[in-house]
């Protein structure tokens, strides 16, 4: 039996990052990138002004006041998006709007508030300092400055410097493409009615939502029943569409259990056992066509705690390491147990858990739900996954544990 730590490393070392791809900025976005981004030109490109106002020399309006206001010639009218100006002589001013480039000779802006608002002539009405109100060429960025550097995932922010410094495509890894089944003949489509003995397929759904919100293109295939010859074609319709297939159900020691059958017919999938509850039952590999090539499959159990568990464990860290992402695991706490619970002895228990605090901010946690790997309502509850290690075989109250949070997104 495998230990938690070297299943991981095992689903870690079967992916590595996908080859970058050149693509629009917009479609880059939650996407790591491949490339360090370096300016090529200041940013701002040109002194502009900050303000509505006239744009003058400060020298010219140094004792004005509400009281002795200093009076210019108004010699230029400059909008935003004006392409010509010209230098702006001693003992006279410019209309200038904000965005617009300040005239050569010009040191400062006067807000219009601070005047009469005058077209022919203006009344200063308050002294000005040199560079007031004025943006400097490359205040923000210099040519040669890295903008963003490689390894950096794309944000909202990174994106608004990006498109500002002219930038319309990057290069990043891009998102991988997961493929995500259920198996069983036991199973039937969410929406439709089950009949006895019949479950309703959550896994998929389940799987491809966790898959989305690691960051990858998720699709969600369905479900395969337990014909051999039926999974197979669907596993093959998948090569050359997906970078990783993740399946659940069919892993464990049951006689119906085609997936095993399956899949030690197309590559090098290997089952086994991990030390771990729930979620004992693992299979990891590469499926191969002789056509289509090969990609890395995760089996992970049937039940929805086990298989959800196993994702959070197993399957996000190996889609992070393909996306480039240099922190591959959620976020944990250390929170007090406000109730205890039972750990089994030699496996790494991982318990779904309400983390809070209390009045002085300190974790809390107490355990969501029952301990059954078939019981959705409780894992629904849940905001964090509780671990307790192999040699623990109960949890105290007031005992500390440490927490894997479960909050939606990526670090």
């Amino acid at each position: 039996m495998r230990t938690v730590e070297e299943h991981l490393a095992a689903c870690l070392a079967a992916v590595s990052p996908l080859a970058p791809v050149e693509t629009a900025l917009l479609d880059a976005v939650d996407c790591v990138l491949a490339e360090d981004v370096v300016a090529t030109s200041s940013l701002p490109a040109f002194d502009g002004s900050a303000m509505d106002g006239y744009a003058l020399r400060a020298a010219d309006v140094a004792g004005a006041s509400p009281e002795a206001p200093v009076s210019l010639p108004v010699v230029a009218d400059l909008p935003a998006g004006v392409r010509e100006v010209t230098p702006l002589a001693a003992g006279a001013a410019a209309r200038i709007m904000t965005g617009a480039p300040v005239p050569p000779g010009a040191t400062a802006v006067v807000a219009v508030e601070d005047t009469d608002g005058g077209v022919a002539t203006v009344l200063v009405r308050r002294a000005a300092r040199d560079g007031q109100h004025v943006r400097r060429a490359g205040e923000d960025v210099r040519p040669g400055a890295t903008l963003v550097p490689s390894g950096t995932r794309l944000t909202v922010r990174h994106v608004a410097l990006l498109a500002a410094a002219g930038r319309e495509r990057v290069k990043v890894l891009p998102k991988p493409r997961v493929a995500v089944l259920s198996t069983g003949s036991e199973l039937v489509e969410p929406g439709r009615p089950a009949g006895f003995g019949q479950v309703v397929d959550a896994n998929s759904t389940m799987l491809t939502a966790a898959a989305l919100d690691a960051g990858a293109r998720a699709t969600r295939v369905g479900i395969v029943d337990d014909d051999p010859q039926r999974l197979l074609r669907v596993l093959e319709g998948q090569l050359g569409q997906a970078d990783l297939v993740i399946t659940s159900g069919g892993v464990s020691a049951g006689a119906y259990d085609v997936v095993k059958e399956v899949l030690t017919r197309m590559g090098t999938v290997e089952f086994t056992k991990v030390a771990m509850q729930p979620g004992m039952p693992q299979g990891l590999g590469r499926i191969t066509s002789s056509t289509n090539g090969s990609v890395p499959i995760f089996t992970l159990p049937g039940n929805p705690v086990s298989a959800y568990v196993s994702f959070e464990v197993f399957v996000r860290p190996a889609l992070r390491k393909v996306m480039g992402e240099s922190q591959l695991h959620r976020p944990t706490v250390v929170a007090t147990a406000t109730q205890g619970w039972a750990s089994p002895p030699g496996k790494r228990q991982f318990t779904r858990a309400v983390v809070t605090s209390d009045d002085d901010g300190r974790p809390r946690v107490r355990p969501a739900g029952g301990p059954g790997s078939h019981l959705v309502a409780g894992m629904a509850g849940a905001n964090a996954l509780a671990v307790t290690g192999e040699d623990t075989t109960a949890v105290e109250p007031g005992g500390v544990v440490r927490c894997i949070l479960l909050e939606r997104g990526r670090p």
